[in-house]
């Protein structure tokens, strides 16, 4: 017998079905601001930053629910066991890709409440490097989920 994808209690009792839902929105959100900061930069369009800007705070607001959900979901589904492997590799990178989405996030919002400050260049280059790092937590949360997995 299959469960019922309609039943609000296996929905929102899964023991991991909260992180796999909710983590798709700061990756996406993140992956877009990143974007449009580097075609704002590149094309010097206000309109483009502001829309880098509130894309990043999406991403900042909906990284602490994914992070907290994860690690519910490491409690609760494995009962706490101890971390090694592709797990431990995917909580690190997740602790480091929400931190990295928190610090890209402080630099848009300190400039917007300074004004004619300009963005440091420098932020770019944290963006690539935190889109690196999320994807690759990505690649391995797939792993973890079965959506990667040999087939």
């Amino acid at each position: 017998m299959s469960a019922n994808p309609f039943d609000f209690k296996t929905v929102l009792l899964a023991k991991h079905a909260q992180h796999v839902v909710l983590i798709h929105f700061p990756i996406a959100l993140f992956t877009v601001g990143a974007a449009f900061d580097f075609l704002a930069q590149r094309t010097k369009r206000p309109v483009l930053a502001a829309c880098a800007y509130y894309n990043l705070t999406g991403a900042a607001i909906t990284a602490l629910p994914a992070l907290i959900t994860g690690i519910v979901a490491w409690q609760w589904a494995l009962e706490g066991q101890r971390l090694k492997g592709i797990l431990l590799m995917h909580m690190v990178l997740g602790c480091v890709s929400s931190a990295m989405i928190w610090v890209a996030w402080f630099i848009h919002m300190r400039t917007q409440r300074k004004p004619g400050w300009l963005l440091p260049g420098y932020r770019l280059t944290i963006e690539a490097a935190a889109v690196s790092i999320v994807a690759l937590t990505g690649h391995l949360g797939g792993f973890l989920s079965g959506v990667n997995a040999p087939s």
